[in-house]
Formats: structure tokens, C-alpha cells, sequence
């Protein structure tokens, strides 16, 4: 038997024990379920939960600085966001870079202090780290969610960030040459300190299509996307892509660009059309629908969807990873339908 742990083989086609499953419980889930019910239900699926350990109720959870209902916060880039729901990440309501005549007296973040939200204890990563793969568990880390694209949008704002890129406004490369060099520094450090996996994650898709056109992406955003992919490839380092939305005409830019576990939504994208596309090719962390069938269906039709998906995108080799996040408006019993399946079908092939 392969020593290398589970999510690489799944992801190399090196026949895994079993198929990934991660279970994420939003920070919302909260304050909108009843929380003896929840901790139930995450202590008896232990599979998916190996770690969890009841809290003192009533829980309040340490909310992400992005996601404070009524505390509006101004992150390391300079970009102040709010939010109307506690635990839901909130949007960019100030943009440091609306005027791009303004990058003339922009000062970056510093990568050794901080992750672009917050400050980073790079000797607290390495301990955190060190003892996962001590214990002989995967050791993944990665940039924050919105790394570049969505990063450039939430400095100088989403529409005027597009019309410059069809203008071709050549103020925007000075800006996107400084995001990838802070990025890059992050990549650094956790390459230095030595990781299984690298993840990329930003949501690239609206519900139907990209939120930018692919030419725009093999432009502005595809090379940065291989600059800092490029170190954490060449070290032998897992390479891990998520994007919300419907992504498939710039997906095989993605791949092309060095992603070998793509994380992307099933009713958006398909997954016939995701199975076409690369089953027994490339990795997919399908992230399990929470739009139809998990927020209206029984759960006798989230069984079925799930060991579909098992049948159409995964093997004995592998390929496949699977994940689901659980928000607000779920029916309870439809959560524990997810974690029964996902416990009964990550060991559909064994």
C-alpha cells in the first residue's frame, strides 16, 4: 500500500482507501439551527467529524473578520467590507484603487505579517503543520479565497476593473505584477515549511457562465495563476483550484495552468458534463449541490444524487474528492441525509 495519505492518491489515481469527504459546517449554521440538534448530528458522523468535540452551548463562534454583522472591517489591502448576517462572508464596499491614478502612493501588505485578511504566525503555521503530518494526516494550506481575480475586483471594483481590461489600460499591470509578487510570498513560505497541498480558491462563475470571458483570463489572470502554481508544482507539492459558479469555458485554462484537483459545483456545471470532461483524467472535488436537491429534495433523492455522483466521476483508482458546506435554510434532516451518504459512499469502491 501507497504511504502517501488518502487525498493524494484519490487525487493521482493511485487507489485510495476511500473517496475524500468534507463536511463544513458555515459559521451561520449556528445561530440558525437548534444547537444541541447540530452537535448531535455532527457526533454521530464521526467520519466526517473525527475531531469534534461538543462545546459549552449556547456556542457562539469566532467569526471571520469578513463575516461581523454590524462591525465593517478594513482588511490588510486596504478594502472595507460589511456584512448584514453573522458568519456570512460580506462584500467590498470601499475600493482602496477605484482611481488607478491612486496606485501611485499604494502601499502593498507585507506577506511575512499578514495573508491579505489578517495577520499570519508563520512559526504558529509551521507548528500546525508539523503536526499533522506527525500524525500522518494531510498537511494542505493556501492562499485566501479570492487570491487574484477577485482580489483585483475588490481593489479597484468589479465593473471598472473589467472596462479597464478591455480598454487595456496598462495602469492595471503595475497592480496586478504587486498582487502576485504578495502572493507569491505566501506560496513561499508555506513551501518552506512544507506542504502536501497548495490551494488556489476564487469564485471565477456567476450561475450561468464566468464572471470574466476566457480571453480576458488568458490575459490578465491565467499568468499569474501559473507564476505562483509554478514553484508549488516543481517541489511536488498538490496543486487544488475551487471556483463557485458555472466555470466550464475557462476550466481548461485552469488545468492547463497547473491545477490537478479542481474543485467546482455539480448543478452548474453538470456533472455529466463534468464526468465528460475529466473522469479518470483529472481530480474533481465535486462540491455537492445547495441550491435544489439538498434545499427542496427528500432524503431518499440526496442519496440517489450522491452515489450518482460516486458512479459518474470516481474509480477504484480515484479521481474523486467530495465536499459540502451547510448553510441556513437546509432542512435539518436533509443535512443528515448529506452526512449519512457521504459516510455510506465514500467506500462505494472497497
Amino acid at each position: 500500500m501507497s504511504s502517501r495519505p488518502n487525498e493524494v492518491r484519490a487525487a493521482l489515481f493511485d487507489k485510495p482507501d476511500h473517496i475524500p469527504m468534507t463536511f463544513v459546517v458555515n459559521d451561520s449554521c449556528w445561530m440558525n439551527y437548534d444547537q444541541n440538534q447540530l452537535c448531535d448530528l455532527l457526533e454521530s458522523h464521526p467520519f466526517l467529524f473525527p475531531e469534534f468535540k461538543r462545546p459549552e452551548l449556547p456556542f457562539v463562534p469566532n467569526y471571520s473578520y469578513v463575516a461581523r454583522k454590524d462591525e465593517p472591517y478594513k482588511d490588510d489591502f486596504g478594502c472595507l467590507w460589511k456584512t448584514s448576517m453573522d458568519g456570512i462572508t460580506g462584500c467590498v464596499v470601499e475600493h482602496p484603487l477605484a482611481d488607478l491614478d491612486d496606485f501611485a502612493t499604494y502601499v502593498w501588505p507585507d506577506p511575512e505579517k499578514c495573508m491579505g485578511i489578517g495577520a499570519v504566525d508563520w512559526a504558529a503555521e509551521q507548528k500546525r503543520l508539523d503536526a499533522l503530518k506527525a500524525s500522518g494526516r494531510f498537511a494542505p494550506a493556501g492562499l485566501r479565497h479570492g487570491h487574484t481575480f477577485l482580489q483585483l475586483c475588490d481593489l479597484h471594483g468589479y465593473a471598472d476593473l473589467l472596462c479597464d481590461m478591455m480598454d487595456e489600460d496598462d495602469r492595471l499591470w503595475p497592480m496586478i505584477e504587486g498582487l502576485e509578487a504578495f502572493n507569491q510570498g505566501i506560496v513561499d513560505h508555506y513551501l518552506a515549511i512544507g506542504v502536501d497541498q497548495m490551494s488556489y480558491a476564487e469564485d471565477l462563475g456567476m450561475q450561468v457562465g464566468p464572471m470574466i470571458s476566457p480571453s480576458l483570463f488568458k490575459t490578465y489572470i491565467k499568468p499569474s495563476y501559473q507564476r505562483i502554481m509554478k514553484k508549488a508544482r516543481e517541489k511536488g507539492v498538490l496543486i487544488h483550484m475551487h471556483s463557485d459558479g458555472d466555470i466550464r469555458t475557462l476550466v481548461d485554462d485552469l488545468v492547463d495552468g497547473g491545477v490537478q484537483v479542481i474543485n467546482l459545483q455539480d448543478k452548474v456545471n453538470g456533472v455529466d458534463w463534468i464526468a465528460s470532461h475529466f473522469a479518470n483524467r483529472t481530480c474533481v472535488e465535486l462540491d455537492i449541490d445547495r441550491q435544489e436537491t439538498t434545499l427542496n429534495g427528500t432524503p431518499e433523492d440526496i442519496d440517489e444524487m450522491i452515489r450518482e455522483d460516486v458512479e459518474k466521476l470516481s474509480s477504484p483508482s480515484g479521481g474523486l474528492w467530495m465536499i459540502y458546506g451547510l448553510y441556513p435554510q437546509i432542512p435539518i434532516e436533509n443535512a443528515k441525509a448529506v452526512m449519512d451518504a457521504m459516510t455510506k459512499y465514500a467506500y462505494y469502491w472497497s
